[in-house]
């Protein structure tokens, strides 16, 4: 996110949270001596400082960098099983269409679907009809 150019702003993220998570965010970035700066500052002016602070520290909120580690390891998986065996793709492919319920799989009839599903409920509406 911090090389696509996203950086804590007070519009994009610092404006949007508590001032502990304002606080939280430069103590990880820039220290103990840094968030005491800035923690006698009403929210405004708090979040003002931080986006200062905080530039060009790198410095990503915890949601954001679980997204980054996530796809840095889906990427390293896939690069090894790649390395490993690149003879399963087609496998791979079949098994993840498999997975897939029918109607997102691109292999159903939508009328053949429509008509079962019509006849489905008409069954549990005469099973609700003698219930009562």
């Amino acid at each position: 996110m911090v090389d696509a150019g996203w950086t804590p702003t007070v519009d994009a993220y610092l404006g949007r949270v508590t001032k502990a998570h304002i606080l939280q965010a430069v103590r990880e970035a820039r220290g103990e001596q840094s968030a005491h700066l800035i923690d006698h500052l009403k929210k405004a002016d708090m979040a003002r400082e931080a986006e200062r602070l905080l530039d060009g520290s790198g410095w990503l909120p915890e949601p954001l960098r679980m997204a980054i580690e996530e796809a840095s390891a889906d990427s390293l998986g896939t690069a090894a099983g790649d390395v490993a065996d690149n003879t399963g793709d087609d496998a791979l492919l079949e098994a993840e269409a498999s997975d897939l319920p029918a109607v997102l799989g691109g292999n159903v009839n939508i009328n053949e679907r429509a008509t079962e599903l019509k006849a489905d409920f008409q069954v549990e509406q005469k099973h609700l009809d003698a219930a009562e």
